[in-house]
C-alpha cells in the first residue's frame, strides 16, 4: 500500500485506481468518520428511530446524570466528536470507534433482546480495527 496513506492523509487518486488497500481505506475512513456523525446527529433529531432511549441499558442510565434521553443526547455529541477523529486522524480514530462500539456491543447485551445489533456491531468494531492498522504507518 502506498505509504501517504499510513500517514493519515487521502491516498493519491493514482493510489486509488490500482491499489485494492487503498480503496479499503477510503471505504473505512469514509464509512466511520460519516456513520458515527450520523447517528450522533440523530440521537437530537430522531429520523431514524423515535426512542434512541430504548437502547441504554438501566446499568448504564443509572450512572449517566439526568434523565435516559440526557444520555443519549451525551452520546449523540460523543458520536459526532469520533467521527471527527476518524477524519483528522483515522489511526487514533479507528480505536477509539472501535472502543465506542465495545461499549455499545456490552450496553446492547445488559438491555437484552439485542444480540443481532450487538452482532452486527462487533462486526463494524472489527472494520474500525481494520482501518486503523490500515492508517498505522508502516515499519521499514
Amino acid at each position: 500500500m502506498d505509504t501517504t496513506i499510513s500517514a493519515g492523509a487521502l491516498p493519491q487518486r493514482a493510489a486509488i485506481t490500482r491499489d485494492p488497500a487503498a480503496q479499503a481505506y477510503l471505504l473505512l475512513r469514509v464509512v466511520f468518520a460519516l456513520a458515527p456523525i450520523v447517528f450522533g446527529l440523530d440521537k437530537f433529531a430522531g429520523v431514524l428511530t423515535d426512542d434512541w432511549t430504548r437502547y441504554l441499558a438501566p446499568e448504564f442510565n443509572d450512572i449517566i446524570p439526568g434523565s435516559a434521553a440526557t444520555a443519549m443526547h451525551i452520546v449523540g455529541v460523543v458520536e459526532i466528536l469520533a467521527g471527527l477523529v476518524v477524519l483528522a486522524a483515522p489511526r487514533f480514530g479507528g480505536l477509539l470507534v472501535a472502543g465506542w462500539l465495545g461499549g455499545i456491543i456490552l450496553n446492547l447485551l445488559l438491555v437484552g433482546g439485542y444480540g443481532d445489533i450487538a452482532l452486527r456491531d462487533f462486526g463494524l468494531l472489527i472494520g474500525a480495527l481494520a482501518l486503523s492498522r490500515l492508517a498505522t504507518p508502516q515499519r521499514t
